[in-house]
């Protein structure tokens, strides 16, 4: 599947829970359109019945069901969603993706090698967006706004995701998939501003991924 390059552009948020990922995809997907870019912003799990499986039922779902619920839903959202808006042209904004199954699926103990055999030929990003802040700054967040799973719902979970990402964004550089830190500010707007500057300079200014 991740062969073959659309004329749009996929660009995912990752980073753990309450760092500001749908705050930030939200404002990149406005300002963006504001500029008169196409956009089609959207989130993982999905919002089809197999993905509101996988997002409301983490108290149900472990280990290897978990982890292979997730890759459903992934797997059938880029073929039911994001590759026809890339087709159509459009910058897809995913709100979670295949690095989310990584640390969360790790977090559940399952080897990376096998979350990656799920999820290995999936479409390849042309971004992928890796937030990051202090995690104690996300714990605080996280605590305010409650959290919206098991893996968040546990003490120290935000901790225990930013190491995760941090060695999932090292991995996937290393199966060649393009990953920017972001670190980020107090303004969330401020935030995104820079992330549009930075798909505006990589997607205007660079040849077209082949």
């Amino acid at each position: 599947m991740s062969a073959l390059r659309l004329p749009g552009k996929l660009v995912a948020f990752e980073g753990p829970g309450g760092v500001g990922k749908t705050t930030i995809t939200a404002l990149v997907a406005e300002l963006l359109g504001a500029d008169g870019v196409p956009v089609h912003a959207t989130v993982q799990p999905s919002r089809s019945p197999l993905g509101e499986l996988a997002r409301h039922g983490t108290d149900t779902y472990r280990d290897m069901a978990l982890a292979c619920l997730c890759a459903a839903d992934r797997h059938h959202q880029l073929t039911s969603e994001i590759l026809p808006a890339l087709a159509e042209g459009k910058i897809v904004l995913c709100d979670r993706y295949a690095a989310s199954s990584l640390v969360l699926q790790g977090l559940d103990d399952i080897p990376l090698d096998v979350v990656w055999a799920l999820n290995h030929d999936v479409y390849r990003p042309d971004l992928v967006c890796a937030l990051n802040a202090p995690p104690a700054d996300v714990e605080q967040r996280l605590r305010a706004r409650g959290g919206h799973s098991r893996f968040e719902r546990t003490p120290g979970s935000s901790f225990r995701e930013t190491l995760g990402y941090l060695a999932a964004m090292t991995f996937l550089r290393d199966q060649g998939w393009p990953v920017e830190m972001i670190e980020c500010a107090d303004d969330p707007r401020a935030t995104a501003g820079t992330i549009v500057d930075l798909i505006h300079r990589i997607f205007t200014e660079s040849p077209a991924c082949p």
